[in-house]
C-alpha cells in the first residue's frame, strides 16, 4: 500500500493515478463539508467537481510537504465562498431576498414513530438552514471544528487565520445559531 506522502508527491508531479487515489480518499469528507456549507446537495456535488477540477489544473502549485486534504479543503472553501457571492448577486438581480430553505434531510430511524421522525427532520432542516445562512467567515470555522471535529489549529491553517480568530468566530457562530434556533420556526421568512 502506498503512503499518503508518496501519493502526494506523485500527484504534485502530475501523476493522474495518484491524484485520483487522493481524490477517492478525500471526496466523502469533502462533500459533507461542502454540503453543509452551501445547504443544497446538488450544488454541493457541482462544487465538489469544480474543486477537484481546479485542483488538477493547479496541481503544479501544490506543495506535497503539506497535507493534500488541507490543500483541497482550502480550494473547496474558496469555491464555496465564490458560490455564496454568485448566489447573493443572483438573488439581488431577481429581487429575491428569501431563498427556499434547504431540503429537509430524512432521519433514518425506523423505530421512532412517524411524527417523531418528522419533528426530528424539521429540526435538522432548521439547523441546516441556520448553518447555511451564517456569514461565510463564521460558517467555515464552525463546520471545520464543531461539525468535522478538527482542532482549532487545523482550522486556522486551512482558513489562513490565527487560532484565536477561529475560536472567536466559532463562538459567534454558535451564538447566532442559538438565536436563530431559539426563535420562531419560520426563520426563513422576512421580518415585516
Amino acid at each position: 500500500m502506498e503512503t499518503p506522502d508518496n501519493l502526494s508527491a506523485r500527484a504534485a508531479g502530475g501523476d493522474r493515478a495518484a491524484f485520483s487515489a487522493l481524490m477517492q480518499e478525500t471526496k466523502t469528507a469533502l462533500f459533507r463539508f461542502v454540503r453543509r456549507y452551501v445547504g443544497d446537495e446538488q450544488d454541493a456535488w457541482d462544487l465538489l467537481q469544480e474543486t477537484y477540477a481546479a485542483a488538477w489544473v493547479n496541481i503544479h502549485r501544490y506543495d506535497p510537504t503539506r497535507p493534500f486534504e488541507a490543500w483541497i479543503r482550502t480550494i473547496a472553501l474558496n469555491k464555496c465562498r465564490d458560490w455564496s457571492r454568485r448566489r447573493f448577486v443572483r438573488r439581488l438581480i431577481r429581487g429575491d431576498v428569501d431563498l427556499a430553505s434547504p431540503e429537509a434531510m430524512s432521519v433514518a430511524n425506523g423505530d421512532a414513530p412517524a411524527d417523531e421522525r418528522m419533528e426530528a427532520g424539521d429540526r435538522l432542516a432548521r439547523l441546516n438552514q441556520a448553518i447555511s445562512g451564517l456569514p461565510p467567515h463564521l460558517k467555515a470555522p464552525l463546520l471545520l471544528t464543531a461539525i468535522e471535529g478538527r482542532s482549532q489549529a487545523e482550522a486556522a491553517g486551512i482558513l489562513g487565520v490565527t487560532v484565536k480568530t477561529v475560536e472567536t468566530r466559532v463562538a459567534r457562530a454558535r451564538r447566532k445559531l442559538f438565536d436563530v434556533l431559539s426563535g420562531p420556526a419560520d426563520v426563513g421568512s422576512e421580518p415585516k
